[in-house]
């Protein structure tokens, strides 16, 4: 049979995995290398992400430190991080950069919830992709005699409500990276 649920689930669970890794990306004022993984740096020729061209640490909570392996890297890295939209300047002490996180404004908090809420959304909009897959898959085994029409009603009513609850689960995700960005 072309249909299983457990196909779409498992790509439902992905699309989770995927908005949570994307949501780590926005900075809510502790310091995090996931911030710069966004980040790309020109290599000879070749857009590589920091943490592969340079050491990443956080010394401090609301700092982080970039030693490059490559010394001529050092301009390199800056300026991508200045072109980036992290709003954040690094210092540059001609060996490393070190970039510091301050305690961001209202006006801050409120941008990241939006990235927050757009980042959400475009995990819904995956969600209901898979569903919408799913939903063609029943109608076209059901043309092909492989479902009767209770079996597809019964397949669409379950990939419904799986439907809704990974829909429920980004949306408690999302409150809860919404409260860490409001209540720092």
């Amino acid at each position: 049979m072309a249909y299983s649920i457990q196909d779409y689930e498992s790509k439902m669970q992905k699309t989770i995995a995927a908005v949570e890794r994307e949501f780590s990306t926005v900075r809510a004022g502790r310091a995090n290398p996931a911030v710069l993984d966004r980040v790309s740096v020109d290599y000879y020729g070749t857009p590589t992400p920091i943490n592969q061209v340079a050491e990443v640490k956080v010394p401090e909570a609301r700092s982080i430190l970039i030693t490059p392996w490559d010394p001529k890297m050092l301009k390199e890295i800056e300026h991508a991080i200045q072109k980036s939209d992290l709003g954040i300047n690094p210092q540059n002490d001609g060996k490393s950069l070190r970039l510091v996180f301050p305690q961001p404004t209202e006006e801050r908090r409120k941008e990241l919830k939006k990235q927050v809420m757009a980042l959400a959304e475009d995990g819904k909009v995956a969600i209901r992709n898979v569903r919408r897959e799913g939903m063609d898959a029943i109608k076209a085994a059901k043309k092909a005699g492989e479902l009767t029409e209770d079996d597809q009603k019964k397949a669409e009513k379950d990939l419904q409500d799986l439907t809704d609850r990974y829909i429920k689960n980004i949306e408690t995700v999302q409150a809860r990276k919404e409260e860490e960005i409001m209540s720092i």
